[in-house]
């Protein structure tokens, strides 16, 4: 019995079986096997826009104005009167000097110059009395003269005594010596006690103006004569603005843009580019000197420019980009291009496409080279 009914269901999927491929057989016309219908694409239209061209080229920030703080007399430091890393105003005291030598030497000017002034009054009552006499005849037109030179020698010794006086008032201001420009003030590097000198190499201090910051970036002397003669054929047009994008070293975009200040007359002769600065406002003093940076400056304008979106675009073997066409028999056919930059989620073609072409989009993983497609657009623009 049990034997009866193992033979019975063998039977009985073995008809199963032989049903279900007679089905297959029926669902595939003459014998093929895993045909089916076009598969369904996303397309979209090619046309042509103006495009805005950008390069991004790598630089480093710097402060618009640095001053070192220098002493210009000698003497001891008696004090240090800011605090480090703070923010100063030009004019402010930084440091103090010793100032009881200087202050004895304009006292000494000052005295110098009472007795000159004193001189000079002797010699003026003089003058005029020789002057007197000599119309009258009772003194030798010799001795006047003498007198009235006398008189000049004593007025020059005054003025010579006002500079001195007016050097050693300056020597006396020196001691104190105050913040040349308005910014933040760095490390000092000296202590109260040291002894400094005028003129010395090394600095006290170093200010920074960190209100504006300059960025400055190189281009290659070679892209920059290529987009000369672009623009010159009239392939480009001149850019809209002269703005320029700051991209931080995270990757964050800095909120202000920068204005393009200039760029440099002379090719640096060892790497062969030319250098351009870029201004940028920093009011909350986020940029620092010595950031590494890039920078997104606009090189002009395609009047007839085709964006493609980049999803689009595949390589193939040889690592080309291509992507696949839609011709009017609604077959891929896979297309070689040149492409440009890339620009938001697209790439600028450079050569390979001409407008009102379709360029397949969505479903690139089911079309293969000659194969019939089912277009659905999905944009009446790329």
């Amino acid at each position: 019995m049990g034997i009866f009914n193992h033979r019975g269901v063998s039977a009985a999927v073995l008809m199963v079986s032989l049903l279900l491929a007679a089905c297959g057989a029926k669902s595939q016309p003459g014998g093929g096997a895993g045909q089916q219908g076009p598969a369904p694409v996303g397309v979209v239209v090619v046309h042509t826009e103006p495009v805005s061209l950008t390069t991004e080229l790598s630089g480093r920030t710097s402060a618009v104005q640095v001053s070192d703080v220098r002493p210009q007399v000698s003497g001891v430091i008696q004090a240090r009167l800011f605090q480090e890393g703070a923010y100063v105003r030009a004019g402010q005291p930084l440091y103090q000097i010793d100032p009881a030598t200087y202050r004895a030497g304009l006292d000494s000017a000052l005295a110098g110059l009472a007795q000159a002034q004193a001189a000079a009054e002797a010699a003026r009552l003089k003058a005029a009395r020789s002057t007197k006499l000599v119309s009258e005849g009772w003194v030798a037109p010799q001795t006047n003269d003498d007198a009235q030179a006398t008189y000049r020698q004593a007025v020059a010794a005054v003025s010579a005594q006002k500079a001195a006086v007016q050097q050693a008032r300056i020597a006396l201001q020196y001691t104190r010596v105050l913040a040349p420009i308005s910014g933040r003030v760095g490390k000092s590097s000296v202590t109260p006690g040291a002894l400094v000198t005028a003129g010395q190499a090394a600095a006290l201090a170093t200010i920074q103006n960190l209100d504006t910051i300059y960025v400055d970036v190189t281009q290659s002397a070679a892209d920059l004569m290529k987009l000369k003669r672009d623009m010159a054929s009239g392939e480009l047009g001149a850019p809209g603005t002269a703005q320029v994008t700051l991209i931080l070293e995270d990757g964050s975009v800095y909120p202000t843009p920068g204005q393009l200040q200039f760029s440099d007359v002379t090719v640096d002769e060892g790497t062969g580019s030319v250098s351009l600065r870029a201004v940028f406002p920093n009011p909350n003093g986020v940029l620092l000197p010595g950031l590494f940076v890039r920078a997104r400056i606009a090189k002009g304008v395609a009047a007839s420019g085709i964006l493609i979106p980049q999803a689009s675009v595949t390589r193939d073997n040889k690592g080309q980009a291509q992507v696949y066409v839609v011709g009017g028999d609604n077959k891929a056919t896979p297309r070689i291009l040149i492409l440009g930059a890339t620009i938001g989620d697209k790439w600028q073609v450079v050569s390979g496409l001409a407008p009102g072409e379709r360029v397949i989009v969505e479903g690139l993983q089911k079309v293969r080279p000659g194969a019939a497609v089912q277009p659905q657009l999905i944009g009446a623009k790329a």
